[in-house]
């Protein structure tokens, strides 16, 4: 397990949380979901929302340099990413349950997160950290111009 600090993301974390976002997403989601959102998740538009999303952003360092990141809003697990020189080396757990941690402080018993069924990686990932799949359902993808529905799991943990 490698030594991983957290901590609450700067504006200067914006670049490093662009990269890890875009490269991660088109990781997971290449081919998973609707053209419609595959075309706008481009890497000018996740360096627009980490930059807006930097105040409730932790981001886990490694050896120096920011591997992976987190963003909870309410009970939901909205982005888990790690950079991928640091995938299998624990930085994603610590992560999930620093999440897990922050719903629970926020007063909700159990938490959320959305899967593209697709992404079995991911999917393998939650179940093996204790998430359960709790059923399908449409997430409403944000974009600049709207949403985008797209065909998800949803991944549930309670008690926290």
């Amino acid at each position: 397990m490698t030594d991983v600090e957290l901590r609450a993301a700067t504006a200067n974390d914006a670049d490093v949380i662009t990269d890890i976002w875009h490269h991660g997403w088109r990781d997971g989601h290449a081919g998973h979901v609707p053209e419609a959102l595959a075309s706008l998740r481009t890497p000018e538009s996740f360096a627009v929302r980490a930059a807006a999303r930097v105040g409730d952003t932790t981001v886990a360092v490694v050896g120096g340099e920011v591997a992976g990141f987190i963003m909870v809003r309410g009970d939901e697990v909205e982005q888990v990413y790690v950079a991928a020189a640091h995938r299998g080396a624990g930085v994603a757990a610590v992560l999930l349950s620093e999440a897990e941690r922050q719903v629970a402080a926020a007063g909700f018993a159990g938490a959320w997160l959305a899967v593209v069924p697709g992404n079995a990686r991911a999917r393998r990932f939650y179940e093996r950290q204790g998430w359960h799949d709790a059923g399908g359902f449409d997430y409403e993808a944000a974009t600049a111009t709207g949403t985008v529905a797209v065909p998800c799991r949803r991944y549930a943990k309670s008690p926290l």
